[in-house]
C-alpha cells in the first residue's frame, strides 16, 4: 500500500466479512479511509489467482462507468508477497444482501421491493451498455461462437461426472429435450459484451436508504459473452411469488416478502437502456433464459455428483440434484409456453 502512494497509517477495524463466497474477504481502514482486500481462501484452488487477476481487470476497466460495483483500488498480481496469493483492494459497499436479511423500511414497503427488483435488471442493463472494447476489455474472453458451443459445452461438463465413483450418472427429465430445443433454437444474432456470469439476487448488494443496487459482487464468472444470458439467468432464478419455486427459496427475506415485479417486467426495465439492447433480440429471451436453466442445472448437479463420490456433503448434494430438477422443470415450462 505504501508502494502504491496509499495514504499511510496504522490499521484499523479489521474485520473478515463473509456470505457465502469460498474467497477471503477483509474489511479495514488505513489513513482515514476504508478498504476491503479480497484474496483466494487459505488453501487456494488451482485457478484461483487466474480468476483474481481476472476479477481486477474488470473492476479497474469498469471505473468511469454507471455500473454499480466496488472500484478497485490496488490489485498485486505479484504471488510472492502474500505466499502465494494474488490479491486486491476495492471500496467497501455500504448496503446488504436481500437474500440474507430486509432492513424494515424494505420489508414493510412493498413499493420498495418492486423499485428493488426493477433496479436489479437496470443495474444489469448498465453493464450491457459498455462497450468492452472501449474500456480495454478487447481479448478479454472469446466471444466468437459463444452461443454455439454453450450446449456442447455444459453437456460434456456433465458427461465428465460420470468418472466419479459411486455417480449412478445423471437422472434429470427433459435433458436431451431441452439440449436440442436450444440448439434448433439459438439466435442467428447477437452482440458480444462484457458478461457477469452468475447474475443473480444473492450477487447484488443494495442501498440501506433506499431500492437502489449499491454494488454488483462475486466477479468470478465474468467474460465476455452474450450479456443477454445474464438477463436470463436473472430470469431464471426470479421467485415466481408463490413460495413454491427454486426462485422463492434462493431469494430469502425479499422473495418471502413478495411484492416483486414479473419476469416480463424485468426485461421492460432492462430495455429502458437503449445502449444495452441495441443489437440485441430481447424477443429471445425464452431461449436465454432456459439456457440458464440448463447451465445453472448442470453446475448444480456436479456437486450432487461429488457427494455421491463422498466429496461433498450427502444432504448438500441431494439437496442440489432437487434444485437441478426444479431448474429443469423451469426450462421445460417456459418452452410449453
Amino acid at each position: 500500500m505504501d508502494g502504491r502512494g496509499l495514504p499511510p497509517g496504522p490499521f484499523e477495524d479489521v474485520e473478515p466479512l463473509t456470505g457465502g463466497t469460498q474467497n477471503t474477504l477483509v474489511r479495514f481502514r488505513r489513513g482515514g479511509r476504508g478498504y476491503v482486500l479480497r484474496r483466494g481462501p487459505a488453501h487456494l484452488r488451482a485457478r484461483t489467482n487466474d480468476v483474481l487477476r481476472r476479477e481486477a481487470r474488470v473492476l479497474a476497466a469498469l471505473e468511469g462507468t454507471d455500473v454499480p460495483a466496488p472500484r478497485l483500488l490496488a490489485a498485486c498480481t505479484d504471488e510472492s508477497v502474500m505466499g502465494g496469493a494474488v490479491f486486491y483492494l476495492m471500496t467497501p459497499v455500504e448496503g446488504f444482501n436481500a437474500t440474507v436479511t430486509l432492513p424494515r423500511p424494505h420489508a414493510r414497503d412493498a413499493a420498495v421491493r418492486r423499485e428493488m427488483g426493477l433496479n436489479a435488471a437496470r443495474a444489469l442493463a448498465a453493464l450491457g451498455a459498455v462497450d468492452h472494447r472501449a474500456v480495454g476489455l478487447a481479448g478479454f474472453g472469446r466471444p466468437e461462437g459463444f452461443l454455439e458451443r454453450q450446449v456442447s459445452r455444459w453437456m460434456s461438463e456433465l458427461a465428465s461426472y460420470g468418472a466419479l465413483p459411486g455417480y449412478p450418472g445423471p437422472d434429470i427429465p427433459g435433458l436431451d429435450e431441452v439440449a436440442a430445443w436450444l440448439d434448433a433454437h439459438r439466435p442467428a444474432t447477437w452482440r458480444p459484451g462484457i458478461m457477469h456470469g452468475d447474475y443473480h439476487l444473492a450477487n447484488l448488494m443494495y442501498s440501506p436508504h433506499g431500492p437502489e443496487v449499491a454494488a454488483i459482487v462475486d466477479w468470478e464468472m465474468c467474460t465476455i459473452g452474450d450479456p443477454l444470458l445474464d438477463l436470463g439467468w436473472l430470469l431464471a432464478t426470479w421467485p415466481s411469488g408463490d413460495g413454491e419455486g427454486d426462485g422463492d427459496a434462493l431469494a430469502g427475506p425479499l422473495g418471502a416478502a413478495g411484492g416483486l415485479p414479473a419476469a416480463g417486467e424485468l426485461v421492460d426495465a432492462y430495455a429502458g437502456r437503449p445502449d444495452a439492447v441495441a443489437g440485441r433480440e430481447l424477443s429471445a429471451m425464452p431461449w436465454y433464459a432456459v439456457l440458464a436453466c440448463f447451465k445453472l442445472g448442470i453446475v448444480l448437479e456436479g456437486t450432487h455428483a461429488r457427494a455421491c463420490a463422498g466429496q461433498a456433503p450427502r444432504r448438500t448434494g441431494d439437496m442440489l440434484h432437487g434444485l437441478t430438477l426444479g431448474f429443469f422443470r423451469r426450462a421445460q415450462a417456459i418452452i410449453a409456453s
